[in-house]
């Protein structure tokens, strides 16, 4: 009797601590999605919460390309197409985490891929925006010689088309323009400059970006640079005051001011009749670093919020369903052991929930699948060990005999299917996708439970069956 009771505290335990892990996600799913999304941005999301994944909450997947064949073109040329790839995952992690995505799912996929999963974002257009930029700050000094400024006229008196025909921008830059000095355009499109093509300082040497209200209240993105790049500055500017410094990001000039005179302390301004929401991204993919090569989007899906609700409508309904046939049949066919069975059963679906939550997993459809499968395994393992009694009591063992010798006897088998099942989850988390490991990782926890289940509580359950009744001569089974 003392065993048992050992036994039932444990169960006891371990239900308690159940509850209190899943208690979070189901107080926050009973909120609206609006409160949802206001906690979200005020970062106060429960600790212990299972997640919805991109299939199930609407969202945005990307597949980007990292550009390898323009590293040769950067100033770090030891850096290894491995590194780029590792250096752009975490740096896209950076300005994700920035951007305010909760539960985003970044990883490299072969050799110049990333996979990028944002859900909730109902912007795709700004986080590609975000996410894509290759970010590379340069400081060039504008040409204003003569020569730059005749050719500089020829191509303006040429309009739009040369940006429209990559060749004849090559041809026409070839003629016109002076030695060391490129074209560049600027950020809306509608001016040009000539400047040179050493960029006299880079982005390498930031160390924050913020935005600030300048005058007239228009923002501006204030940079600050650590104490090489303040020395570096404060010789540039001081070496070429009266000139234009043009401030380049991409590519695309952002202003070209005319520099008064020597700036010290490191810091510096960027300009360019900036909205709010736009001097924020552009601050942010400035704090998280430049890419180590242009990144472009190879493919992109948008997961509508009402398709998700569809699918957990859907996968939940199916759940239950395929369940409720189950429980059905484990009562009718094994009777009042059945019962002890589906006891069991929905001790382990709510076991595997409250893990999910604990490890502050995420649940995609793959995921729901992996719970569905675990609960068939979690039957597999109640058939055995009924079956074993069963003929335990045919060859006319007393009723504790045949629970002990079935239990014992159904033990292999079940470690053994079980281990062969999770070999298979490893498996597939170690070399899978995102949707894979939610897969592998929600039939590993399933499976753990119903070991716990299947052998621990119902043989707990039987026992103390048996010892409240000493004379019991039969069993329903």
């Amino acid at each position: 009797m003392k065993n048992i009771q050992v036994r039932l505290a444990i169960i006891g335990a371990v239900t308690a601590l159940g509850f209190v892990l899943l208690a979070p996600s189901v107080l926050w799913y009973l909120k609206s999605p609006e409160i949802r999304k206001e906690l979200e941005r005020a970062k106060r999301v429960p600790r212990w919460l299972i997640r919805l994944g991109l299939d199930l909450r609407g969202g945005t997947h990307l597949l980007m390309e990292l550009d390898l064949d323009k590293l040769s073109q950067q100033a770090d040329r030891q850096i290894t197409a491995q590194d780029a790839l590792d250096r752009a995952v975490e740096i896209i992690r950076n300005r994700v985490d920035q951007f305010g995505v909760s539960e985003p799912f970044i990883a490299k996929q072969g050799d110049r891929f990333i996979v990028v999963q944002l859900p909730g974002i109902s912007d795709p257009r700004r986080a590609k925006d975000i996410i894509g930029k290759t970010a590379l700050l340069e400081f060039r000094m504008v040409d204003d010689s003569e020569a730059a400024n005749r050719a500089l006229e020829k191509i303006r008196d040429l309009g739009e088309e040369p940006w429209d025909q990559e060749g004849r921008i090559k041809a026409l830059a070839a003629k016109l323009l002076p030695k060391d000095t490129a074209l560049f355009r600027s950020r809306d499109g509608e001016s040009y400059y000539l400047l040179r093509t050493t960029a006299a300082l880079t982005g390498a040497y930031l160390v924050n970006a913020r935005v600030e209200m300048g005058d007239y209240s228009f923002p501006h993105v204030s940079l600050v640079f650590n104490a090489e790049g303040g020395r570096r500055f404060g010789q540039l500017t001081g070496a070429n005051v009266g000139k234009n410094m043009a401030i380049v990001l991409d590519e695309r000039v952002q202003s070209a001011p005319v520099i008064r005179e020597r700036i010290g302390g490191g810091r510096a301004i960027i300009e360019g009749n900036f909205s709010m929401e736009d001097a924020r991204d552009l601050a942010l993919i400035l704090r998280a670093g430049a890419l180590p090569a242009p990144v472009r989007i190879a493919e992109e899906r948008t997961v509508g919020p009402s398709l998700g609700e569809d699918s957990i409508r859907r996968g939940v309904r199916a759940s239950l369903g395929a369940t409720l046939l189950i429980f059905v049949f484990m009562a009718l066919y094994y009777r009042t052991s059945g019962v002890v069975a589906d006891t069991c059963l929905a001790l382990n679906t709510f076991l595997t929930m409250a893990a999910l939550a604990a490890f502050g997993a995420t649940l995609t459809l793959p995921g729901l699948a992996g719970l569905a499968l675990s609960i068939g395994m979690s039957v597999d393992a109640n058939v055995l060990i009924f079956e074993r009694i069963r003929e335990e009591l045919k060859l006319g063992k007393t009723v504790r005999v045949a629970l002990d010798t079935g239990y014992e006897r159904a033990l292999g088998p079940i470690i053994d299917g079980n281990m062969t099942v999770l070999i298979a989850a490893a498996f597939l988390f170690q070399f899978g996708s995102g949707p894979v490991k939610g897969f592998a990782v929600t039939l590993t926890i399933g499976l753990i439970a119903s070991m716990f289940t299947a052998v621990f509580v119902s043989r707990t359950l039987f026992s103390m069956y048996y010892e409240s009744r000493r004379q019991v001569q039969t069993i329903s089974i």
